[in-house]
């Protein structure tokens, strides 16, 4: 695998957390108004008919799994296309924007943590350094006094950060779980497996939800649903799975810390949430992070 390769891959695999950053604003306008679990099935009802007209128009068919591989490759769908979405949408409900893209910090720390556990790779020099940076830099946002920390409070407030930390243990599996498949599946015909397992697991539980928590189909929820459904998953499936084919589990571990800086960035754009100079410090730290993996001759990840 080239350095240059490994770049594209890395920057492929940030733009996807940016995107799926955005699904902490977009989850807060969802959950005032659709169940969880409804709403997961409209974002994936919605995307699937996107990736199946990709593959017709690329000329690409489903590739035929073996039992271990699609077992693989339905928790990753339970996981990342369901359970992420779920809690967090859950989570936000309960707590702020900010609450929310303050704890999706840890997910870099927990992705790296899967690599390890799942993947066997151990980072070179270079990458631990950045991966350090990327973790202060995610600590220095969480440092930052933001309002959201002053929203919600006592039980429910922690109720939610608890919710949110589970969809980051979640998308940490979802976004490392391809790795362990015995055969490579194409970036497109993942995502749409990944979107119709996801639909498919979800219809169960929505049904069931339903009886109990009937939905009300606002147009800024069912705004939110679409941007959802278009942009974070389909072009977000997508570019994680490109990225992620070209580079190793450690470098795609650390993309994710894009994922709480775009939340919090986000949220100060759409939601009114302040910016403090703390916040500042953890991107310059991101940056930095970003910047020293990339550069050419640095030690590659070791299997």
């Amino acid at each position: 695998m080239g350095v240059s390769d490994a770049w594209k891959g890395q920057l492929l695999c940030s733009l996807a957390m940016v995107l799926v950053g955005s699904t902490v604003v977009v989850s807060k306008v969802i959950a005032q108004d659709i169940e969880p679990f409804a709403a997961t099935v409209l974002r994936h009802a919605l995307a699937l008919p996107v990736f199946f007209a990709l593959m017709r128009w690329r000329g690409q068919r489903l590739p035929r799994l073996g039992r271990r591989d699609a077992l693989l490759l339905t928790v990753q769908a339970a996981a990342g296309s369901v359970g992420y979405s779920v809690l967090l949408i859950l989570g936000v409900k309960l707590a702020s924007a900010s609450d929310a893209g303050i704890v999706a910090g840890t997910l870099p720390a927990a992705a790296a943590l899967f690599s390890a556990l799942l993947l066997g790779e151990r980072p070179g020099w270079r990458l631990v350094v950045a991966i350090a940076l990327a973790t202060a830099g995610v600590m220095a946002v969480a440092a930052s006094p933001g309002e959201g920390l002053a929203q919600g409070g006592g039980g429910s407030r922690l109720a939610g950060i608890a919710l949110v930390l589970a969809a980051v243990a979640c998308e940490a599996v979802f976004i490392l779980a391809s790795k362990r498949l015995s055969v490579p599946v194409p970036a497109l015909a993942l995502s749409t497996l990944m979107s119709g397992g996801g639909l498919l697991l979800s219809i169960l539980p929505a049904w069931w939800m339903a009886q109990a928590s009937p939905s009300t189909l606002t147009a800024p929820a069912l705004a939110a649903v679409l941007y959802y459904a278009w942009v974070p998953t389909v072009g977000g499936f997508l570019l994680w799975y490109a990225g992620s084919a070209r580079t190793s589990g450690v470098r795609a571990s650390l993309a994710t810390v894009w994922l709480p800086v775009s939340a919090l960035l986000l949220s100060v754009a759409f939601l009114g949430e302040s910016l403090h100079r703390w916040q500042g410090l953890g991107l310059a730290c991101v940056v930095a992070a970003m910047l020293l993996a990339a550069l050419p001759g640095g030690q590659d990840p070791q299997a």
